[in-house]
């Protein structure tokens, strides 16, 4: 009797998942998925945060548990584990003897090494087959292929524009093989893996809750587009700071796989053939056009996409950057949202980070991994390669610096954002006061650990070039 393994990693959605095409349905399947006990350890040298934080563990292990009932209503069921995930596969396809093993193909390179060494063990026993997904495009439809990958975000837009369509999201199954007698079934209960996680609460100012799961993703797409038709102010708001609708909130359920690109994609053109296309509907597939670039510049990069294994250890100006204790309110504004929610909007990561990276110094490999830490929305090529970006550390080389203090001014004029993050600066005037306090109550407020970039004339920010 022919049996089969799918193992989940970041695809958690039975919709649009060709890790559940099957060219041969076997006779028996095996879904599995194993929280690396890596993801356990500390994210750090000298931090004992983990590398999986509260939030995205919460958000996970929600996303497993609708994950594992929409399998048993086909008939199917899902073992979570908690260990070395390439032990736990191999053991089970050896003692269920199973002949395939379905996996997705990702960017981040613990993952690649984990199936390369899964297939070497089962070499000659067990066929280990990588699927694409999640993404716009599969490889092969790249023009010019993965070796030939443009340099830059820009050229990579105009290459794809006239020579690639993206394709149509497929349905899920309607049935799935049944489960492997006496094969394990199940997870632990969250408490049982962490109990910050399991108690995890976001701060009620962050004014949006992320809910793990297929369900929880499509309904958000589905408010976004037609409840709040907020995809068609999506070019006015995307520099909003505060609210649940100036930005899509999509990205935890596509870093999980709980919703696919392609889905979203479908949603937006259906919503374009009854309201009109516009600049905003546009400005989200560019989004995901973003998306689509880091991943297949992780996928280049292979092991070389960033050198976690030799991360310095942080030192006190890092850890008051982590805090939100850094002195310059707009950036301890964002970090202590993204501390205390999991999340953080676009604008205020490219500020943070920018901060820590130019203005503080810091290896900006260190900035990564705390964003690996605390967000519910971690995705190890758009973080690692978003990062890189603006340190000046990818393939477009050139540094991209923001004056900290002009960005405050121009997007949180009236320091409305400052003020609901650092509550003790809501008593001091509006703008420039609650932005540089020191300058206007240096005896409440001490100078901060760096100056930033000296203040610019109020007037369009600078943006980094594509």
């Amino acid at each position: 009797m022919s049996t089969a393994i799918v193992w989940f990693r970041h695809d958690l959605r039975l919709a649009d998942n060709p890790l559940l095409d099957f060219p041969a349905s076997p006779e028996q399947l095996l879904c599995v998925f194993v929280l690396d006990t890596r993801w356990l350890e500390p994210a750090l040298p000298g931090l004992a945060a983990r590398r999986i934080g509260p939030a995205r563990l919460q958000f996970l292990w929600q996303s497993l548990i609708e994950l594992r009932g929409e399998l048993l209503k086909r008939g199917s069921d899902l073992l979570v584990r908690i260990d070395d995930p390439v032990t736990v596969v191999t053991d089970l396809a050896e003692r269920h003897r199973a002949s395939r093993i379905r996996v997705r193909h990702d960017a981040g390179c613990d993952e690649n090494e984990a199936v390369a060494t899964l297939a070497a063990r089962l070499e000659g026993r067990c066929e280990v087959v990588r699927t694409e997904g999640g993404m716009l495009f599969d490889e092969a439809s790249l023009p010019n292929g993965l070796a030939d990958l443009p340099p830059s975000f820009s050229a990579f837009r105009r290459r794809l524009a006239p020579a690639c369509r993206i394709p149509s999201a497929t349905p899920a199954p309607v049935t799935l093989p049944p489960w492997p007698p006496g094969a394990p079934r199940g997870l632990p209960p969250l408490k049982r893996v962490c109990t910050t996680a399991a108690a995890w609460q976001p701060d009620p100012r962050g004014a949006f809750l992320f809910a793990g799961g297929e369900a929880a993703g499509s309904a958000r797409l589905d408010h976004y587009l037609w409840k709040s038709r907020a995809v068609g102010r999506y070019r006015q708001t995307r520099n909003g700071l505060m609210g649940p609708d100036f930005s899509t909130r999509l990205s935890p359920w596509l870093a999980h796989g709980c919703l696919s690109a392609r889905q979203v994609h479908d949603a937006i053109l259906t919503w374009e053939a009854e309201y009109g296309a516009n600049e905003s509907t546009g400005g989200v597939i560019v989004e995901l056009l973003w998306r689509e670039y880091f991943h297949w510049v992780a996928c280049q990069a292979g092991g070389t996409l960033h050198g976690r294994r030799d991360l310095p250890a942080g030192g006190d100006r890092f850890r008051a950057w982590c805090r939100g204790d850094t002195g310059v309110p707009f950036v301890d504004a964002g970090m202590c949202e993204l501390v205390t929610t999991g999340w953080l909007s676009n604008r205020a990561r490219q500020n943070v980070a920018s901060f820590l990276a130019h203005d503080l110094g810091i290896d900006w490999r260190l900035g990564a991994a705390w964003f690996e830490h605390c967000l519910v929305d971690y995705d190890v090529a758009s973080n690692w390669g978003n990062w890189g970006y603006l340190a000046g550390a990818g393939r477009d080389c050139r540094p991209h610096r923001f004056s900290v203090l002009e960005q405050a001014e121009y997007y949180d004029g009236r320091g409305e954002y400052v003020a609901c993050w650092q509550p003790a600066l809501g008593a001091l005037p509006p703008n420039v006061a609650r932005h540089q306090p020191w300058r206007v109550a240096p005896e409440r407020f001490p100078m901060p650990l760096v100056q930033p970039v000296a203040w610019l004339p109020r007037n369009a920010p600078t943006e980094p070039k594509e």
